[in-house]
């Protein structure tokens, strides 16, 4: 599993995006996202610079990442 901070998220829009990009990556990822305490956690066989790298390239800074 992988916690990520993420930036300038802030509606369901945003939840839906990061999902999406996720998703789009590792079609059976599980993705909780947190908008108060801007944190995803996602649960997926992708790498961790793959998740992190889609959800940048959706639009949403990624600002701190680590395996858990």
């Amino acid at each position: 599993m992988y916690q990520l901070e993420v930036g300038e998220m802030s509606c369901g829009h945003c939840v839906a995006s990061v999902t999406k990009a996720v998703q789009a990556i590792d079609a059976a990822a599980k993705v909780d996202v947190d908008l108060v305490q801007r944190q995803v956690k996602v649960q997926s066989v992708a790498a961790l610079e793959a998740v992190s790298a889609a959800i940048e390239d959706a639009g949403y800074p990624v600002i701190n990442k680590a395996s858990v």
